[in-house]
């Protein structure tokens, strides 16, 4: 039988017993752009990763069709979701933790209850595939970037579409709120990352750098810096305030298909088309 690889991201640091204290791992003494810990467990390329907001547990969504959710404090799995027929490119937990959003190449958006695990809505309104979902800061609206190049911002109540921004000259490949919810933010197949007034939908700033499709991006938790993952590969941390470009990471060998904050702001997870997760110590930047 082929052996089935876990992949998990951990993080902060492994707990073992206390007869092992010198294996423990302190995160304190880890510079900037370390990689801390590489796992493995989806069968085909990861496309998402996000934490759930008290970072305890880590989702992913994956070429396989299936959305794994990780303990972040030891990284074993503790549950698969099915219901995608095809990619699940997107991933993201509700506000409060209680739900779990996916979208992908087939049945749209999907909204699940961590409690009992069943599906309590799917969106529907895009013309393609949806690349990437977000929820706002209060948890009462949803953003879906798609193939479509546009973004729909959704009532999570009701399902309502209450707006849809037009810019972008490529497909919409990743959403994301500010921490205040007063911003969104969208990454595209033109390489550009748009910043827009969630209120009016006025375009803000227009981010340029990336040499390749831009696959992810993710607001800092204090808002100020915005990361963004690539086909170039790479992984690049922004200024919201200027719009600067301040930081390069490199190390993956094919595409960034997603990056993701943890709470404290403190380390970056990046999932890559080469079938890995890095986690990144990004405190002090």
């Amino acid at each position: 039988m082929k052996r089935i690889m876990f992949l998990a991201i951990a993080v902060l640091f492994m707990v073992f017993p206390k007869k092992k204290k010198s294996q423990v791992v302190q995160l304190s003494k880890i510079k900037f752009g370390t990689e801390i810990r590489e796992l493995y467990g989806h069968i085909k390329p990861v496309l998402s990763v996000a934490f759930n907001p008290d970072g305890t547990k880590l989702a992913s969504g994956s070429e396989d069709s299936t959305i794994k959710i990780w303990s972040a404090s030891d990284g074993h799995e503790i549950r698969t979701f099915l219901g995608h027929s095809s990619w699940v490119n997107s991933v993201a937990f509700s506000p409060n933790g209680s739900k779990l959003a996916s979208g992908g190449a087939a049945r749209g958006i999907i909204i699940r209850s961590m409690r009992n695990r069943r599906e309590i809505r799917i969106f529907n309104g895009h013309s393609t595939t949806v690349w990437s979902i977000a929820f706002s800061p209060d948890g009462s609206k949803l953003a879906s970037g798609s193939g479509d190049e546009t973004i729909k911002i959704w009532s999570v109540s009701d399902g309502r579409e209450i707006r849809t921004l037009s810019g972008h000259l490529g497909s919409v490949n990743s959403v994301a709120f500010s921490p205040d919810g007063t911003k969104l933010a969208s990454g595209s197949g033109d390489k550009t990352i748009k910043i827009w007034s969630v209120s009016d939908g006025r375009g803000i700033r227009t981010l340029s750098g990336h040499s390749n499709p831009v696959w992810s991006i993710a607001f800092s938790p204090d808002g100020s810096k915005i990361a963004s993952g690539s086909a170039d590969s790479t992984i690049k941390i922004w200024l919201v305030s200027d719009g600067r470009e301040i930081r390069t990471l490199s190390g993956h060998s094919n595409s960034v298909r997603s990056v993701a904050f943890s709470p404290d702001g403190s380390k970056l997870a990046s999932g890559s088309s080469d079938n890995r997760i890095k986690i990144w110590s990004v405190e002090g930047l």
